[in-house]
C-alpha cells in the first residue's frame, strides 16, 4: 500500500501494532519513503537502508551529461554501438527471457529465486503499470530490468544479467532507456530503489547515475521486544550462511524448488 500524508501513515501504523497483538502475528512490517513517528508504538525493530532517486526535472542532456563518464555514459553508448535490441512487454517471451537471467544472478549473489509465479502474479496485479525491459545480443536475452509505474514515479524494481556480457552495457542501456521514456511521459522521479549499507559496490553504482541518497527505515511492529519478527543482525544467521554455500552448486531445477519453498518463509 502507497500512502501519502504522515497522518494517514501513522493511523495506519496503529492499527496494524493493534491487529499484530489480536492475532498473535510475529510481526507487520512497514515501509514508509515519509518519518514515522514511532514514539507512540509499542514494541517495534527497524532497520535503516539507502533509497536512491533521480530528479527527472533536469532536461534529457542534463540527466545524461549528469551520470559519470567512464562508468554510466560509455557504457550506454558501448550498447548502442553493440547493437543490442531493447524489447518490453509483458509476454511469455518476457517473463521466460528475465527469469532465466533471474537465475543467473541469483545464483552468483548466493541467493535464492523468487518463483516464476511470484512474477506472474505481479503482471497480473499491475497490469499496464508493469514492465519487463530486455536487452538482447543476437537475440539472447542478456540483461532485464522490471519496473513499476506509481503516480509521477518509475521505479527500477528487480535488475538480472548474464555477467559475461556486462562489459557490452545491456543493463545500462535498459536503464537509461526507462529514464528516457519517464521523463517523455512527464513523470517527476525514476526510484533506482534501495541499497543495504554494506553493498557499497551497488550504492557507489546507483550514485553514477546522479541518483541522491535519502535514509529509509523499516519498522517492524511486534508482540514483544523478543519477539522473533525483529530484524536481525547483518549476517547472523547461520542457516543463511550455511545455504549460500550450497546454493552455486545446485541445478537450476533445484534452485528454483529452494526458492519456491523459502519465499513461503521469508520477509
Amino acid at each position: 500500500m502507497l500512502v501519502d500524508a504522515v497522518t494517514d501513515l501513522n493511523a495506519i501504523a496503529l492499527e496494524l501494532e493493534s491487529e499484530v497483538r489480536q492475532q498473535e502475528l510475529s510481526y507487520a512490517e512497514i515501509r514508509p519513503t515519509q518519518a514515522l513517528d514511532p514514539s507512540t508504538l509499542g514494541p517495534y525493530s527497524t532497520r535503516t537502508y539507502c533509497l536512491h532517486q533521480i530528479d527527472l526535472q533536469p532536461d534529457l542532456d542534463t540527466l545524461f551529461n549528469n551520470c559519470h563518464g567512464d562508468s554510466t555514459r560509455s557504457k550506454v553508448r558501448r550498447a548502442q554501438r553493440e547493437g543490442l535490441i531493447y524489447e518490453e512487454g509483458r509476454s511469455p517471451l518476457m517473463i521466460n527471457s528475465f527469469y532465466g537471467l533471474l537465475l543467473l544472478t541469483r545464483r552468483r549473489h548466493l541467493l535464492p529465486p523468487q518463483p516464476k509465479k511470484w512474477f506472474q502474479n505481479l503482471i497480473d496485479c499491475f497490469g499496464e503499470a508493469l514492465k519487463i525491459r530486455v536487452a538482447f545480443k543476437n537475440k539472447l536475452p542478456i540483461a532485464a530490468i522490471l519496473t513499476l509505474r506509481y503516480k509521477g514515479t518509475l521505479v527500477y524494481k528487480y535488475g538480472c544479467s548474464d555477467a559475461q556480457f556486462h562489459p557490452l552495457g545491456g543493463m545500462h542501456l535498459l536503464l537509461w532507456t526507462s529514464i528516457q521514456e519517464a521523463k517523455r511521459d512527464g513523470l517527476c522521479t525514476f526510484d533506482l530503489g534501495r541499497s543495504e549499507f554494506k553493498h557499497l559496490g551497488l550504492m557507489t553504482f546507483k550514485d553514477h547515475w546522479h541518483a541522491k541518497r535519502t535514509p529509509i527505515t523499516y519498522i517492524r511492529l511486534l508482540t514483544s521486544v523478543r519477539s522473533k519478527g525483529a530484524f536481525q543482525p547483518v549476517d547472523s544467521d547461520w542457516r543463511e550462511r550455511a545455504v549460500k554455500r550450497v546454493l552455486p552448486y545446485l541445478p537450476d531445477c533445484i534452485l528454483r524448488s529452494a526458492g519456491g519453498l523459502a519465499y513461503k518463509h521469508m520477509g
